[in-house]
């Protein structure tokens, strides 16, 4: 929002989740956001990524250079230091991270580099011979959009963007911004309760609407408001508004809006909003 240089943003949903993100913008302030909603409902009729993203241009009629972050990123360095990157080098752009881990890579595009010049790219390899990915935050000059159709109209994979920047490292310059401090794909319940443990620095945080009695919440709790904790043990635990816990353990959990979890433990579980749960017993 506060980068001159970024003239519009184009939050890209499909059918199904496009009131949700009409309402949020709607009560934020940010003025550049704009709803481009695909014709799509359910997992079936989806275009995939790369496929999506190549709707989004030609139904927007973009035309300038563009920046990509998938939205399920939470990344700590800001995004104008990517766009100055990417300024300097005139070229398609990927942002790299260390994921530390071999096994980790193997969930994700591979990145090798001579100085910042992508000189090889593997999505998801078997054996990854770094730890150094791709994670999906991305910036295109205006004449390299149209290898997004170039490349669909090959009849490649239009499902995992990191498929596209293969093909497009073999064909083209591809330079990669490489960052330190914290990343999160927040794809899986694991991994976004990791960003909440992040976020937290390992703390608990109570909504001041939320009501807790006769509990106990260990590291890296949220409790949001409206919720309800009573006679509970909570830890790395998220309970959404409007949710209902007694008498009940729940570890390592996401506990979604109005669920009730009545004398019954839990751990490792994500619980959909709107779900009851008990002993079957009175709640």
């Amino acid at each position: 929002e506060a980068d001159d240089r970024i003239d519009e943003v184009f939050v890209s949903t499909n059918e199904r989740f496009a009131g949700e993100f009409e309402t949020y913008l709607a009560e934020t302030a940010f003025e550049k956001p704009t709803l481009s909603v695909e014709d799509t409902t359910d997992e079936s009729e989806k275009f995939g990524v790369v496929g999506a993203l190549a709707q989004l241009v030609d139904r927007e009629g973009i035309d300038e250079d563009l920046v990509v972050v998938a939205g399920d990123n939470l990344i700590s360095f800001d995004i104008a230091e990517f766009v100055d990157f990417f300024a300097d080098a005139g070229e398609p752009a990927l942002a790299a991270y260390d994921v530390g881990s071999r096994e980790k890579a193997k969930s994700y595009g591979l990145v090798e580099l001579e100085g910042d010049r992508v000189v090889d790219f593997q999505e998801k390899p078997d054996d990854p011979k770094s730890t150094l990915v791709s994670i999906a935050c991305y910036a295109f000059p205006a004449e390299r959009l149209e290898d997004l159709s170039t490349y669909l109209e090959a009849g490649e994979n239009p499902d995992e963007p990191g498929w596209f920047i293969q093909w497009l490292q073999q064909r083209r310059t591809v330079r990669a911004f490489t960052f330190d401090g914290a990343w999160f794909d927040i794809g899986t319940p694991e991994s976004y309760l990791d960003a909440i443990e992040w976020s937290l620095d390992g703390g608990t945080v109570v909504h001041e609407d939320a009501t807790v009695t006769d509990s106990q919440l260990g590291e890296t709790v949220h409790v949001m408001a409206d919720a309800t904790v009573e006679d509970a043990t909570l830890e790395r635990a998220v309970v959404f508004p409007e949710a209902t816990v007694r008498n009940a353990e729940i570890r390592g959990s996401i506990i979604d809006r109005e669920t009730m979890i009545g004398s019954f433990d839990l751990s490792g579980a994500l619980i959909g909003a709107h779900t009851s749960i008990t002993d079957g017993g009175q709640f």
